[in-house]
């Protein structure tokens, strides 16, 4: 492939399809749970168990969707006829998940065979994420794998990075933004309203963004069509040490965001009493980390990016246990956390990204294949494994304190310092793990530069 820059219309195109999956990853994190138990009246431990249950699905379905996509040899290519054919799965599970009302008993194909104990809530809302979720894996695989093909050099996968999570980020903020609006000056506010916007966004920016991508990026059509199989394809991955690091920091530190991300809202309603307005936490943190990209990049090219990564990290370590002191009427205080943590957030999605492309290189130059969605693969599992333990454990944790989360409910002392410990807490500590993991990580500039010279030796003979 040409080493020339990548145009911006390109980079564009192919960061218009993060804005479905960025706009989609807090409300089913944050919103539907809390949507689902306090406004619908779904058992916690159900809600936990739905989310366990769908994210475990995936543990067969990712490394297969990885490896065919690999496999995949079109005359449009291996990764966009994914990502087109994503399309309807992700409109009608997004339509079922956030707009429930009408036919909440309706699934296709019953689960009783499961002989699951979810009622007919748990069970309609197992099937249409298990729908949600393999969707997901048919864009989001073949969608990153596609990042790590369109440029080899070390910083460029940062700019492409940069421009598919500033994208991805704008739209975020933007249908943030549209509860704020609606609430303030249409008085249209609340759990409910906020998931009826969101999911508008979401039905409408689908179709739209992922066939632009699709439409308007040319795929690169020099690929070698991986022949091992699945298990040897597992076992080279597993014996590269530096995506063993980086996947297992990549693990803690979303282990840690979606516990955050889950309670914030408990938080919110439950510590500070504001049940409207808890919308505006987000939008203040997803303009943050808008500002902080550029920073992110330029100091990740001066330092090298495992190191920038690592600042993020420690900062926002630092920054959450100040949620800590706050209490009823607190809200807006916290803002100015939530907006020196959303700048330091900037780095979670936007680094570890781009070192996974030179983590291939790697795999490339020690094997000679070609693997990329199958990486992704990986990634995208231990990723759902992190959404879904972290679920289970928080919900879990709250059930058996007695935390009452019905809007408006009075919960006693004792219980909102154990949601104060699981909020503050929780995060910070998986962070220190995540440090930890990616000390002496082995792939610098100069390393992967050398690891690109080799792979391009090896094509020339």
């Amino acid at each position: 492939m040409s080493e020339k820059t990548l145009p911006k219309k390109t980079l564009f195109f192919y960061g218009l399809s993060e804005m479905p999956l960025s706009i989609a990853s807090l409300p089913l994190l944050a919103f539907i749970p809390n949507y689902y138990v306090s406004d619908l009246g779904l058992n916690f431990t159900v809600v936990a168990l739905v989310m366990l249950l769908a994210r475990s699905f995936d543990a067969v379905t990712d490394p297969l969707i990885g490896f065919l996509s690999d496999k995949t040899d079109t005359r449009w290519g291996r990764r966009r006829i994914w990502m087109f054919f994503s399309i309807p799965l992700l409109m009608i599970a997004t339509y079922k998940i956030f707009f429930p009302e009408d036919s909440w008993e309706w699934v296709p194909l019953s689960l009783d065979f499961l002989s699951l104990n979810l009622g007919a809530g748990g069970h309609y809302l197992l099937f249409w994420f298990l729908v949600l979720w393999f969707g997901w894996s048919m864009l989001f695989i073949p969608y990153y794998s596609w990042a790590a093909e369109l440029s080899n050099d070390y910083n460029e996968r940062s700019t492409i990075v940069g421009w598919r999570m500033f994208i991805g980020t704008f739209g975020n903020a933007i249908s943030k933004f549209l509860p704020a609006i609606a609430l303030f000056l249409f008085a249209f506010g609340g759990a409910e309203e906020t998931i009826i916007i969101i999911g508008a966004c979401l039905i409408l920016v689908i179709p739209i963004c992922i066939s632009l991508s699709v439409f308007n990026v040319p795929e690169r059509m020099d690929y070698k069509v991986k022949q091992g199989s699945v298990k040897q394809g597992l076992l080279a991955m597993w014996k590269n040490s530096a995506f063993r690091k980086l996947i297992f920091a990549y693990f803690f530190n979303y282990l840690g965001v979606t516990l955050s991300t889950l309670t914030v809202m408990f938080f919110i309603r439950g510590v500070t009493g504001e049940e409207e307005q808890g919308i505006l936490y987000f939008v203040f943190y997803y303009v943050a980390n808008l500002i902080g990209i550029p920073f992110w990049l330029w100091l990740s090219k001066k330092i090298g990016k495992h190191n920038a990564w690592k600042i993020g990290l420690l900062v926002f370590t630092f920054l959450q246990p100040c949620y800590f002191f706050l209490g009823e009427g607190d809200y807006y205080w916290m803002f100015p956390i939530t907006f020196i943590a959303g700048l330091a957030g900037s780095t979670f999605h936007l680094i570890p990204h781009s070192m996974k492309a030179d983590v291939i290189d790697y795999d490339t130059y020690l094997t000679g294949e070609d693997r990329a969605a199958q990486f992704f693969a990986a990634w995208s599992f231990v990723t759902k494994m992190a959404i879904a333990i972290a679920p289970f454990f928080a919900f879990t944790y709250l059930d058996l304190i007695g935390f009452d989360s019905t809007p408006g409910a009075i919960n006693s002392p004792e219980q909102i310092l154990g949601l104060k410990v699981l909020f503050c807490l929780g995060l910070p500590l998986c962070l220190l793990l995540a440090i930890l993991c990616v000390r002496n990580y082995p792939i610098t500039q100069e390393k992967q530069e050398e690891i690109r010279s080799e792979i391009n030796a090896k094509k020339q003979q």
